[in-house]
């Protein structure tokens, strides 16, 4: 458990919170009042909206849908006009007499029906976003995506967002994305409410989100909601398409290095929908075609149905499975990929209660193959996750988020198999562990004032590292030691193992993880927001690498590794210009992660059955400022973002003796980005031609360089400066896109559309890594510098009937 000194804040925060929660409870009660409640669809094909707005107009009564597009406003006697709107539709106006409940479920039409064609804007209209108490959340639709120039062809969830302020990767041809200098794997990401551990194919050059197959995205930088745990940094929740309720449809498109198709359409009458989405590349092909042994390849497929039992339940069951293979030759084969399913069920018990029931599967794993050593070598983790949500209505001023989940985890760690009798390698197996997470939270947000709006809950949350295998003991109980003379650390003296069945529990944490955050309108165009959340995680991903590979092993926290531990804080300011045309958004935070794991040098991670011994506990923390710059509306709109931030880490010696990595000195961590500045713009020139744009400049990422040599017995040796000291040349490219809409498909079914883009139009060499070494020839040092990228054109052909 933690020490009192940790709990303490959180202790004396949820005190603070129950009380407004009470105080909220008994205000909603003293209310007479009536309910109108629904759902929000897509008049074209029954899509849920998430995130509409519904207001009554002439009033600061109202809200938005939630992730299912429901809907309930609660108000006094009297008539109104209900005004119902989401970005890229028609604006819906009617009056009601609310002297009773109300069950009114309303269908939205989009502006146009051309093809993909939306605006780059936020989703939720923006007097929603200024009095929302939400701090550090972006909201993206699948169509701002899809006006964006891409790499080689495919569209990209998460190359989208990091074009938005906080939001990184760490380089070309790297997988994953870092938030507000956080980790990848301090990042929760969730494709229809199930955990996808590694978000990359083709080694990171493209995400794992075939964008067909998505409705829409919700990024939480900070602010985390109470529902979401395990994670410390943010949490990216992606929403696959429900399916076309309304006729059978087909779209897709033809690219460079692969092809994609999806069909959706209804099923069991008017009462459910169905989605297949296909995305498949054919780089292998092509090899093969050319007469090369290697190869590379990736697919995915989505699958998705739904069925309304009645109107207050309906049920939902969503996969996704991909998958990559990567060969050289006849000497190493190599997949790795997600698997995972979900079966929801949505119950309304009345106009102001809604519920979610969801059972989840979440699997990855990769498979490695050495022929001529002539073993397997297999990997997993799987989890199985139950969850029960719910959303309470109480009142216009007062509504309640509640719930409990439970995930079971399997790790696989690593297992080596023979392939043949002859084989000089011996089976071998690493210790499987097994942990259980449970989380109970409470959720509110208060409206205390017209102008305040207060968000506040609590999730508690537990975690017990199950039996199953031996722990190592070590002498002095210390795995990892350091040795004076040396000037080094060792890995501990062990002094046996202490055997626990699967009924034991080897160790068990709980953490109290208050959020809170408030909007207060300063008038009709801007407001002010604050926001703490505190948040655990207890799962680690083992890499000590630059950026993280399919390669790397998940690992529970344990006797020796303790949670991750966070506090952010945040300020941010709000404002809209011109009518709302334009909009300003500029967020300062200060973030601490304790009980970060760090590798002591000279860490050896692949087939190590005792993780304890390369690594020690130490902290990290992150701070900056964000400035996000809108244009809402009209032919040309886009954004400016900037990003000014720092992003250290320490570890001390500890128990373990010594200075500590790096001599106990903060560092820059690998993903720290001081200047970090995104421009993308999109321009409609009329109904056939459209242009996108994205310019990029970072500051280049930490790396660790030598700073001088010696010789000893005749052999070079190098000598490094201290870690993260130096950084690679800043990074920055130009990308330009033209979409064309053919006029002959205008008022058809049938509809098509050419995107040419052009990444790194300049054709930039940034620099993925710089490596130093002895030129054999003249036996001078030199330094090489490897880039991924230079001018990558494509040509995309995507259709729609």
């Amino acid at each position: 458990m933690n020490s009192k000194s940790q709990l303490d804040p959180a202790i004396k925060c949820t005190v603070w919170l129950l009380w407004f929660f009470f105080l909220g409870c008994i205000l909603a009660i003293g209310q007479t009042s009536h309910t109108i409640s629904g759902t929000i669809t897509d008049k074209s094909n029954g899509e849920t909206l998430f995130g509409a707005s519904v207001f009554l107009n002439g009033t600061t009564i109202g809200g938005v849908t939630n992730e299912y597009g429901f809907y309930s406003v609660t108000a006094p006697e009297g008539e109104y006009i209900l005004s119902i709107s989401y970005m890229g539709y028609s604006e819906i106006r009617m009056k009601i007499h609310l002297d009773h409940d109300i069950k009114n479920d309303v269908e939205i039409s989009e502006f146009s029906t051309e093809l993909d064609e939306v605006v780059v804007t936020a989703d939720e209209p923006e007097r929603a976003i200024l009095r929302k108490p939400e701090m550090s959340v972006v909201k993206m639709n699948i169509g701002t995506v899809k006006q964006m120039p891409v790499v080689l062809g495919e569209l990209d969830v998460l190359k989208s967002l990091q074009m938005l302020p906080g939001v990184t990767n760490n380089g070309e041809g790297t997988g994953g994305f870092h938030v507000r200098g956080g980790a990848q794997d301090q990042n929760l990401v969730l494709l229809d409410e199930a955990i996808i551990y590694n978000t990359s194919h083709m080694f990171g050059f493209f995400s794992v989100f075939n964008a067909d197959a998505i409705k829409d995205m919700k990024l939480y930088k900070g602010g985390i909601p109470a529902s979401f745990g395990g994670r410390v940094s943010s949490v990216l929740d992606i929403r696959q398409k429900d399916g076309n309720s309304k006729n059978f449809e087909l779209n897709g498109g033809i690219g460079v290095i692969s092809s994609r198709l999806t069909a959706e359409g209804p099923i069991f009458g008017d009462n459910g929908s169905f989605l297949v989405a296909g995305r498949r590349s054919y780089v292998d092909l092509l090899l093969k075609a050319a007469g090369e042994e290697n190869s590379v390849s990736f697919y995915d497929l989505n699958l998705k149905t739904n069925y309304s039992i009645n109107r207050n339940n309906k049920l939902f069951l969503s996969g996704y499975f991909g998958r990559d293979a990567f060969k050289l030759g006849n000497t190493f084969d190599s997949s790795y990929g997600n698997s995972t399913g979900n079966l929801r069920w949505n119950h309304i018990f009345n106009d102001r209660l809604f519920s979610n029931l969801s059972a989840i599967l979440s699997r990855y794993d990769y498979d490695l193959e050495f022929a001529q050593e002539e073993f397997d070598w297999v990997s997993s983790i799987t989890n199985y996750n139950l969850k029960y949500d719910f959303k309470y209505y109480l009142s216009d001023a007062f509504k309640l988020d509640f719930g409990i989940n439970g995930i079971y985890y399997d790790f696989n760690p690593g297992e080596v198999s023979p392939t043949a009798e002859t084989s000089p390698v011996n089976p071998l197996k690493l210790d499987q562990k097994k942990a259980f997470e449970s989380g109970l939270y409470l959720s509110a947000e208060h409206k205390l004032s017209p102008k305040l709006t207060v968000q506040y809950g609590l999730r508690y949350s537990a975690f017990s590292r199950l039996g199953g295998q031996p722990i190592n003991t070590y002498a002095n109980d210390q795995p990892v030691v350091y040795n004076p003379e040396l000037g080094i650390y060792e890995r501990g003296e062990a002094t046996g193992e202490t055997n626990f069945a699967k009924s034991d529990v080897i160790k068990s944490f709980g953490n109290l993880e208050p959020r809170v955050s408030l909007a207060y309108l300063l008038d009709e165009e801007s407001s002010l927001k604050a926001g703490f959340s505190r948040t655990a995680q207890y799962i680690h991903l083992l890499s000590n690498t630059s950026s993280a590979t399919p390669l790397d092993v998940w690992t529970p926290s344990g006797p020796f590794i303790k949670p991750q531990l966070s506090n952010q804080y945040a300020l941010g300011y709000f404002r809209n210009f011109t009518d709302k045309m334009y909009s300003l958004e500029v967020e300062t935070y200060y973030k601490t992660v304790d009980n970060r794991i760090d590798y002591i040098d000279g860490s050896d991670l692949i087939g190590q059955n005792t993780i304890e011994t390369e690594v020690l506990n130490g902290e990290m923390r992150a701070y900056g400022l964000e400035l996000l710059l809108r244009k809402n509306e009209g032919d040309f709109t886009g954004w400016i973002a900037y990003t000014l931030s720092k992003s250290e880490q320490r570890t001390l010696g500890g128990t373990a003796g010594g200075p500590g990595i790096n001599n106990g000195d903060w560092y820059s961590t690998s993903f720290d980005r001081t200047h970090d500045i995104s421009v993308s713009g999109a321009y409609r020139l009329d109904d056939q031609w459209s242009f996108g744009t994205n310019l990029v400049f970072q500051t280049g990422r930490p790396v660790t360089y030598p700073n001088g040599q010696y010789v000893y017995e005749d052999l070079s040796i190098a000598s490094y400066a201290p870690r993260n000291s130096d950084r690679l040349p800043a990074y920055h490219r130009l990308d330009v896109s033209v979409n064309y809409k053919p006029r002959k498909y205008q008022n058809k079914r049938f509809k098509g559309e050419w995107v040419l883009s052009i990444y790194n139009l300049y054709s930039r060499k940034n620099a993925a890594s710089i490596s130093f070494g002895q030129n054999l020839e003249t036996g001078a040092n030199e330094a090489t510098r490897t880039a991924i990228f230079g001018i990558v054109p494509s040509l995309t052909y995507n259709f729609k009937f």
